[in-house]
């Protein structure tokens, strides 16, 4: 494996995706799924179908056409009637990354889009690694693309070139982006949303998350220049997506009522994802991405 696995290209200049030390690192985790889904091909999760694993799940009474091999004689010699031994099969799952790379998302220092793209590589490799299928689907004003699911640690390169070179812009209808995909999506698992949220509509985005049955975790992607600016003046500011003016004069008080105003934004979205049974992860980019993994997503049971 080479030293610097993959790229991000970002306003001219190439940064390192991740080094190989961070990935062995990575190699030990497990992306935590709350319930048992079935899925299609033999993984490390635990099915509720019964299969040929070594953990013991029950027994049931032989019918003819069973495999003889599986009955269990030391039951017999109890009971003297035929029983079978079952074992918990382990399967695969489908993990979903959905990454806004809506314009909002082009912007702050450290820059939002770079770290989202470092933070869902960072997953899916985990992902890949405990044999679950992956998929990202990242959505932007003028469509979407999509890595069809990949399983396997040897798709990781391809999943790492497939962020690299995804490109941001256009302003996302969040709600509607989020809707389609839960539709189309073939099978529900494990959902990580990567979004800065920054849409009039992030509410009935998240609403269309429980459209049906997938384990969401909502990754809320912010600046620290967004969340306390460091401003001062008269200014006039331009939204990022729509180009729309703002004067302000940047004082004392109105920053205070500013970086009020975005508490109290960030509080009644945990709220609302608490009261929709989504899993809330305030983020900003300034905090390294192994403290993200090894500490903030671990504690909310994100991953183990």
């Amino acid at each position: 494996m080479e030293e610097r696995i993959s790229w991000i290209e970002h306003k001219g200049q190439d940064e390192p995706l991740f080094d190989e030390a961070f990935l062995r690192r990575l190699e030990r985790l497990t992306l935590l799924s709350r319930r048992a889904l079935a899925g299609q091909l033999e993984g490390e999760r635990r099915s509720p179908k019964r299969g040929g694993s070594v953990e013991f799940a029950d027994f049931r009474p032989y019918a003819p056409g069973d495999d003889f091999r599986q009955i269990d004689w030391n039951a017999y010699a109890r009971l003297e009637r035929f029983y079978l031994k079952l074992f918990l099969q382990e399967e695969d799952l489908c993990v979903h990354l959905l990454l806004d790379a809506s314009k909002s998302m082009d912007w702050g220092r450290p820059h939002k889009f770079d770290y989202a793209r470092r933070l869902a590589g960072a997953l899916g490799y985990v992902a890949l690694c405990g044999l679950d299928r992956v998929t990202i689907h990242a959505f932007y004003g003028a469509g979407s693309r999509t890595f069809a699911p990949h399983r396997g640690r040897g798709q990781a390169m391809a999943l790492f070139a497939f962020l690299g070179n995804l490109p941001s812009g256009g302003a996302a209808d969040l709600a509607a982006a989020l809707r389609s995909y839960v539709l189309q999506a073939p099978r529900p698992g494990p959902l990580l949303l990567i979004s800065d949220l920054l849409d009039p509509h992030w509410a009935q985005g998240l609403r269309a998350l429980r459209l049906r049955p997938f384990e969401v975790t909502v990754l809320h992607l912010l600046s620290p220049d967004e969340v306390a600016p460091d401003l001062s003046g008269d200014l006039r500011l331009l939204d990022v997506e729509t180009e729309a003016p703002c004067e302000i004069t940047a004082d004392p008080l109105t920053l205070r009522r500013y970086r009020q105003g975005v508490a109290a934004w960030r509080e009644e979205v945990r709220q609302q994802c608490q009261k929709l049974g989504l899993i809330y992860v305030p983020l900003e980019t300034d905090v390294l991405i192994e403290s993200l993994i090894w500490a903030v997503l671990r504690q909310r049971g994100v991953l183990r």
